[in-house]
C-alpha cells in the first residue's frame, strides 16, 4: 500500500494511470507504515532525474558546492526528501543536498518553552477562575514532527491550552488551590501521550499562577478572618477558664498549709528531674531570719 502510494509520481512519468484506491491509502498513510515498509524500488524515471541532478552538480563545481554543503549543528537534525522519498534523518556534521530535488527540513532538538495564554476557566463547583501555566516540549522523533502533523510545535500549544482546561474542569477551587503539583503531573501525563505521535516529548508543566476574581477574593478574606476571629474567642475563653482553675487552686492552697508543703514537694521533684549540677532550694524568708538570728547571738557569745 505505502509503496503505491509513495510512486504515484514515478508511474505518472511513466505514463502509468495509479488504481483509485490510492487516494483512500494517502488519507490513512501513518508513521509506523512507513517504519515498517522495507525497500522501496525505484523506477527508471527516478534514476533519470536523480542522474541529471548529479550532471548538473559536477558541471556547475565549485559554485553548487555553494547550495549544497550544509552544516548541521549538534543540537539540530536534518529530514530529507528526495523527489518526494523520505531518507533517513542526517546529521550532525556536513551534509550534502541536491537543490533540484531535494526538499530538506532542518529540525531543532532543544528544549521550548511555552507560556499557556492566561485564559479563564470554569471549575467542578462553578467557580471562575484564571490561570498561567508554562509548558516545556523537546522533539523527539524528527521524521515523525515532520511526517506526521503540518505544525508540532503550535498544535503541541494549542493541546496544552485544552488539558489544562480539561484539567482543572474536573477539579473544585479548594483542590485546585492545595494541589497545583497534581494538576501539572496529570497536564503532562495527558500532553506527552497526545504529543507522542507526532515526535514530541512533553517534559514538564508548570502552573505558575491562578486568580481569583475580586468578589470572590474579597469573600473568602472576610470568612478567614471570621475564621481567625472564632479561633481567638474560643482560646480567649480556655483562658480564662484556666485563669478560674487557677485562682481557685490557690484560694484552696492559701487556706492549707499541707497543700503549700506538698506543692513545695512537687516542685523540688521536677527540678531535680534535670541533670543540673546546682539546685536552687526555695527556703522561706521567716525561717533564714530565724537562723540568721541565731547565728548572730552565738557569734556574740563567743566574743565574750
Amino acid at each position: 500500500m505505502l509503496r503505491k502510494v509513495l510512486s504515484r509520481f514515478d508511474h505518472s512519468l511513466d505514463g502509468y494511470s495509479p488504481d483509485p484506491s490510492t487516494a483512500v491509502a494517502a488519507a490513512t498513510l501513518n508513521y509506523s507504515d512507513l517504519k515498517n515498509d522495507g525497500k522501496r524500488p525505484f523506477s527508471i524515471a527516478y534514476f533519470a532525474v536523480l542522474m541529471l541532478a548529479y550532471i548538473l552538480f559536477l558541471l556547475t563545481l565549485p559554485v553548487s558546492l555553494l547550495f549544497c554543503i550544509k552544516v548541521v549543528h549538534e543540537y539540530k537534525r536534518m529530514v530529507v526528501f528526495r523527489l518526494g522519498r523520505l531518507k533517513p534523518e542526517m546529521g550532525p556534521g556536513v551534509v550534502m543536498v541536491l537543490p533540484c530535488i531535494d526538499l530538506y527540513h532542518m529540525i531543532d532538538l532543544r528544549t521550548r518553552s511555552y507560556d499557556v495564554p492566561s485564559q479563564e476557566m470554569l471549575t467542578k463547583d462553578s467557580v471562575t477562575v484564571c490561570v498561567d501555566a508554562a509548558v516545556y516540549f523537546r522533539v523527539s522523533d524528527p521524521i515523525a514532527t515532520v511526517f506526521c502533523i503540518l505544525d508540532a510545535h503550535l498544535s503541541t500549544k494549542q493541546l496544552a491550552q485544552t488539558t489544562l482546561r480539561n484539567c482543572l474542569g474536573t477539579r473544585t477551587l479548594t483542590e485546585i488551590m492545595m494541589d497545583r503539583e497534581g494538576i501539572a503531573m496529570e497536564a503532562q501525563a495527558i500532553l506527552d501521550e497526545g504529543t507522542d505521535p507526532w515526535g514530541i516529548k512533553v517534559e514538564r508543566v508548570e502552573v505558575k499562577d491562578i486568580r481569583l476574581p475580586r468578589e470572590l477574593t474579597r469573600v473568602l478574606a472576610a470568612e478567614a478572618e471570621a475564621s481567625r476571629e472564632a479561633d481567638a474567642r474560643v482560646s480567649l475563653t480556655w483562658s480564662e477558664k484556666a485563669s478560674v482553675a487557677l485562682k481557685r487552686a490557690a484560694e484552696n492552697f492559701a487556706g492549707s498549709s499541707a497543700a503549700v508543703n506538698l506543692r513545695y514537694l512537687q516542685t523540688l521533684c521536677r527540678i531535680a528531674a534535670y541533670k543540673n549540677h546546682t539546685i536552687v532550694l526555695p527556703i522561706p524568708v521567716e525561717l533564714v531570719k530565724g537562723f540568721m538570728r541565731r547565728f548572730c547571738s552565738n557569734k556574740k557569745l563567743v566574743k565574750k
